[in-house]
Parts: structure tokens; C-alpha cells; sequence
């Protein structure tokens, strides 16, 4: 359903409504070109769109709500992009965090930056990066120690520093940890962010290293979100690897989505399962039937 707030915000001499859809950014789209509103009218998960154009939009269909209802429906859709993840937020929001959890160099910090920002990047980006030090602040066990605290950040911040879309990534991005830290860190503190990278490239923790448990969950976060955020992400990790043959591409994503489906659980640590297994398991099993359904029809032509 297409939403529509009162033109209450004020710019440019004149006052602005917030179109967006409850369910689909497809759906917002198609409805904004129908419309002729220009697509440099949408910011990231609605249009701004000026008040002589409102009375047209809801005669088009737009349903009329307040602001409040309009946010309430963006952030149940999940496909809202809170002020924190928008682009000319990250870096600081970020760099922020990098002071306070990890407290190393911040050129360091910036030299990392650089490499989530790459333009090849459309799911492994800055935002993937904050939504996994958010995962860390939710899943960590409070009485770790702080070098564990460290090396658990850490090993966030570098677990997709190097990343080309090819099986080497996370043994590349481990060395590139070992490179970096080493002379900043002991042996023993950068050799376990190094070890902690290594894990994302399975996700298989051991059940008593509750720090990797913790990394791997929050690295699979995005799984559990809802089903508008989810496709966002498939499609994301789908133009990322548009190098890769179509049938091939399919067939490695079923591979990986089958092996987490094969698993007790998902996730490893209690409160990840908690908050996430059951949504997880619903979109998994959404995304395969959907790639088999798409191999039958190639097979078939």
C-alpha cells in the first residue's frame, strides 16, 4: 500500500509530504513513475514530495495518514533507513565507535573506512559494518575481558575489509588484520582478531568460544530481518556477484542456504536464537523455494 502524510515540512518555500510504501521499494517506485515524480525525489526509503502535488497523489491512490502512522508503517515494513545508516552520517557514527570500542589509531580506523566504501560494494558496505557492531553490543557476554571486548570489534571491522565477491575474502581480509595489527597489538591479541575473521567464512563457531558465537551471529543478523529488508539484501548480494553465471550464482546460493537450513539452529548464541531463529528459518526457506523454482524454469527452456 502506497502512504501519504500532510505536506507539514517545510523547504525550498513551500511544505512537503512523505510518500512511501508499506511493503515493497518496487512498489514505491513504480507508483512515484506512474506519477511523474523524479526519482531524485526519493531519499534512500521515501519521496519528498511538494504540496501541490499531494491532492494528486492521493487521488492516484495514495492512502492518507499522519506522519506518525506513516513512520510506524515505514519501520514495520522494515524497509525505514534509520538517520544512523544514511550516508553523510556513517562515517562519523562509525569513527565515533571506533574510538570508543576499539581505541587504536583512528587513521587506522579511516584506512578501513576506505575499503568499506568501495563503489563494487552493495550489501558488504558501511551499513553492513554498523549493523554488525550493533549485533556485537547485543550478543557479547558482559564479563569478557576487555582485550576479548577489543578483539571481537576488531575482528567486525576487518572480517570484510577485503572483499571481491571470491572464496579468498575472508583469508585476505585475516591477513590483511595480521598485517595492520601487528607491531600495534601483542602476538597473541591481533593473532585472535585474525582467527576471528576466519570464522565468518563458515559461521561455525566452537561452542566454547562465546566471542566467535557472538561474531557469527551478528554477521547473520540480516537473515531474520523482515521479508522487505531481506529481499533488499538478496538482491544486494545478487549485484555483487553479477560476475558469477546466473544458473551458477543460484546454484552456490542454494548450496549455503540449504547448509544453514540443515543445521539445529542458525544461530549459536541463545539470545540470537531467541530474537532471530524463527524469522531466519521463514526467509531461508522463502529464498529457496524461490531459486529452485527459477533453476526448474531454466532447465526447462
Amino acid at each position: 500500500m502506497i502512504l501519504i502524510d500532510p505536506p507539514r515540512w517545510p523547504a525550498h518555500g513551500t511544505e512537503f509530504s512523505h510518500l512511501i510504501s508499506d511493503h515493497s521499494l518496487a512498489e514505491l517506485h513504480a507508483f512515484a513513475a506512474a506519477n511523474g515524480i523524479d526519482v531524485r525525489a526519493f531519499d534512500r526509503d521515501h519521496y519528498d514530495v511538494p504540496a501541490r502535488r499531494y491532492q494528486q497523489l492521493v487521488e492516484a491512490g495514495a492512502h492518507e495518514v499522519s506522519g506518525t502512522v506513516l513512520v510506524r508503517s515505514l519501520m514495520a515494513s522494515g524497509l525505514r533507513v534509520p538517520a544512523r545508516y544514511r550516508p553523510e552520517k556513517l562515517d562519523r557514527v562509525l569513527l565515533d565507535r571506533w574510538q570508543r570500542e576499539v581505541g587504536l589509531e583512528l587513521a587506522l580506523g579511516r584506512a578501513l573506512l576506505t575499503r568499506w566504501s568501495e563503489p563494487h560494494r552493495r550489501y558488504h558496505d558501511r551499513v553492513h559494518l554498523l549493523a554488525i557492531l550493533e549485533g556485537l553490543d547485543l550478543l557479547l557476554p558482559q564479563g569478557i575481558s576487555h582485550s576479548e571486548r577489543r578483539a571481537a570489534y576488531l575482528a567486525a571491522w576487518f572480517h570484510d575489509a577485503v572483499y571481491n565477491g571470491s572464496p579468498s575474502d575472508e583469508q585476505d581480509s585475516a591477513e590483511l588484520a595480521e598485517t595492520l595489527l601487528a607491531g600495534i597489538l601483542p602476538v597473541e591479541d591481533h593473532q585472535r582478531v585474525s582467527a576471528l575473521v576466519l570464522v565468518t567464512a563458515t559461521h561455525r563457531a566452537r561452542p566454547s568460544d562465546s566471542v566467535a558465537m557472538s561474531l557469527c551471529d551478528a554477521d547473520l543478523e540480516v537473515l531474520a530481518r523482515p521479508q522487505p529488508a531481506y529481499d533488499r539484501y538478496v538482491t544486494a548480494i545478487a549485484e555483487e556477484y553479477a560476475h558469477v553465471d546466473p544458473v551458477l550464482f543460484a546454484q552456490g546460493r542454494l548450496g549455503i542456504l540449504d547448509d544453514f537450513l540443515q543445521r539445529p539452529a542458525i544461530y549459536a548464541t541463545p539470545e540470537a536464537q531467541r530474537r532471530w531463529e524463527s524469522a531466519a528459518r521463514a526467509n531461508i526457506e522463502r529464498e529457496v523455494r524461490r531459486l529452485n523454482s527459477e533453476l526448474s524454469s531454466t532447465t526447462e527452456r
